[in-house]
């Protein structure tokens, strides 16, 4: 006849429902069991193996609910991306999907889940609503949108939060981001060596990132003087609507011959809105972005652009983001753009 699993051998009574019962099945603490099943704590080799075993046979796995009680954590990083100054912007943006890609495989190699929010605010309570649900153990902010003022608020008591963004004066929360003051001054530069001198600037300034990039541009007209003209272009970062921004402007004007667009995404729409009124990329004007996805690669002509190492910038977030759960003290980072030249300002 056969015998269930659970009682072929003297003193098993059924499968064990928690730690404590399989620890009176290993004759050991329940503390020892925790220690053996997580891997921690100054255990024997063979008592560590002689447990495992134990909760192989009987099939046990530990609640996650139960070793967070136990911890005070949830095992799971929050990631926001708000959306103040663009309501309809998309989380599928491929500045997003790659520098999100990279946040969730660095979450994942610490053995932690991610939550994933889009938020657009009607409030200045948002925040303050997401980190108080006690779902997570820290947050990571993608972009400070128009929101510098609600997330400086929200850091004065929540400390493991990292925005992804522009370095503010007026931050008391923890950044990861470019220099993008520079990266603006290094596209705009090589546009004026190429020989442009109608320039125009693509992007939303309200956004503190652009205004940066914005600042960069002008930055270098004044180095390079008499001779060069600037012109700013609010633009959205919505491809839909971005066309029609650009191809507005592209009508009214005939002295342009160099365009920075804050963003790949707009930079591409301008060259679309180029190609589409038969004027030549990069004979006639030439177009630099910013970012340098791998997409902007993949334009005809290839797309030039300022580099951000958006996979440094995704590591710099995570390990940021985990010493302060661990209570260190930790300081901003700021990475250092570079230039990547491609066909829409020279010929390949």
């Amino acid at each position: 006849m056969a015998r269930d699993k659970a009682s072929s051998t003297p003193g098993k009574v059924g499968k064990p429902q928690n730690i404590q019962d399989l620890a009176k099945i290993a004759g050991v603490s329940a503390a020892t069991v925790s220690r053996a099943l997580a891997g921690t704590g100054n255990i024997s080799v063979r008592t560590r193996e002689r447990i495992r075993a134990l909760a192989n046979e009987y099939d046990f796995r530990p609640s996650n609910m139960a070793r967070n009680l136990r911890t005070g954590r949830t095992g799971t990083i929050g990631v926001i991306v708000p959306l103040g100054h663009e309501k309809t912007q998309h989380i599928s943006d491929p500045f997003f999907m790659k520098l999100l890609g990279f946040i969730a495989d660095r979450v994942a190699d610490r053995g932690y889940d991610l939550l994933l929010s889009k938020v657009v605010p009607h409030d200045p309570e948002w925040l303050s609503r997401q980190v108080d649900t006690g779902r997570v153990d820290g947050m990571i902010i993608i972009g400070q949108s128009n929101q510098s003022d609600v997330i400086n608020s929200v850091a004065r008591y929540y400390d493991p939060l990292v925005v992804w963004g522009a370095a503010l004066s007026e931050q008391i929360y923890t950044s990861v981001g470019s220099d993008n003051r520079l990266g603006g001054r290094m596209a705009t530069q090589h546009l004026l060596e190429l020989g442009c001198r109608g320039l125009a600037f693509f992007g939303d300034p309200s956004v503190p990132e652009v205004e940066q990039r914005l600042n960069g541009f002008r930055d270098a007209l004044r180095k390079f003087g008499g001779g060069a003209a600037g012109t700013t272009l609010p633009v959205h970062f919505v491809a839909e609507q971005a066309v029609e921004d650009i191809s507005g402007f592209l009508d009214l004007t005939d002295r342009l011959d160099g365009i920075f667009a804050t963003s790949d995404t707009i930079a591409m729409t301008a060259l679309q809105a180029l190609q589409e009124r038969k004027r030549n990329v990069p004979d006639e004007i030439k177009i630099i972005g910013f970012d340098d996805l791998e997409i902007a690669r993949r334009t005809v002509p290839s797309l030039s652009s300022v580099r951000q190492d958006l996979q440094a910038g995704a590591d710099a977030l995570v390990d940021l983001l985990f010493r302060k759960i661990a209570g260190e003290s930790v300081e901003s980072v700021m990475l250092q753009p570079a230039l990547a030249v491609r066909g829409s300002t020279q010929a390949d």
